[in-house]
């Protein structure tokens, strides 16, 4: 199939991924943390933060699958500066990070492997040092909705997968606040249920 470029994300029932007031003091915002609860207890997501135990349900499969086909991440700088101090020293992406920004930097390496590579030339410059670094592994959109939007928008993903979790958050950042200028009709490949989130994965039309 080759390489990649898909786009990963949770999500509200009424569509937020974040709650209202997000910012680098506040993080996800009022209850938005409360959308990435159902990660916790998952021993893939334990194990890439230094922690032992945790379930193996089909929920952490779908986590661990994720990671396993993956060779670099793309994300914006409003999500890196808001989750860099959380992430901590040891961020769990052990693998190359390529950050969208308008602002210029030196990159920032973490331990377990994580490089974070700022990219101030835009999307397509991105892009490419991603796909590069990915090899014959995929690319993934980790956030935020901007760049996500902007992905879709110049049909570059070929797929997309959300972790729907069955909470209304009433107000925060849409996921798809700036829809395709043109209706675009994804198909849907596959659905797994759990009573904490329900995974929507989806094949992007080229």
């Amino acid at each position: 199939m080759g390489q990649q470029m898909k786009a990963d994300i949770t999500m509200s029932l009424d569509g937020f991924i974040t709650g209202p007031n997000d910012g680098i003091e506040k993080g996800l915002g009022e209850g938005g943390e409360r959308l990435h609860e159902w990660l916790y207890g998952l021993a893939s997501w334990r194990e890439r933060h230094g922690y032992e135990g945790g379930t193996t349900d089909r929920d952490a499969e779908v986590l661990e699958e994720a990671f396993a086909t993956t060779g670099a991440i793309l994300m914006g700088r409003r999500m890196f500066d808001i989750g860099e101090a959380p992430w901590g020293d040891d961020p769990p992406f052990h693998m190359p990070v390529f950050v969208l920004t308008h602002e210029a930097r030196d990159p920032v390496t973490k331990e377990g492997g994580t490089t974070f590579t700022f990219v101030a030339d835009g999307l397509d410059s991105a892009l490419e040092q991603a796909r590069t670094a990915a090899g014959d592994q995929d690319v993934s959109v980790s956030g935020g909705a901007n760049i996500l939007q902007q992905c879709l928008a110049a049909g570059l993903l070929d797929e997309i997968q959300i972790h729907l979790v069955p909470i209304l958050l009433g107000d925060g950042v849409r996921l798809f606040d700036h829809p395709p200028a043109r209706p675009l009709e994804l198909e849907a490949t596959r659905v797994i249920e759990s009573p904490a989130v329900t995974h929507l994965k989806f094949r992007v039309p080229r």
